[in-house]
């Protein structure tokens, strides 16, 4: 019966991994937006 929590735990462990790519993914390009954002109003306030 050890196999079952093996393979519910590699389950989890595995959508966890993916979870957190995910949220990164979305902080990243949230991040570059901003930097973006923030680039192109100095440049319009020359």
């Amino acid at each position: 019966m050890w196999y079952f929590s093996w393979i519910l735990g590699l389950g989890l462990a595995c959508a966890f991994g993916i979870l957190n790519a995910m949220w990164y993914e979305l902080n990243a390009t949230d991040e570059a937006h901003q930097r973006r954002e923030a680039q192109q109003r100095k440049a319009a306030g020359r």
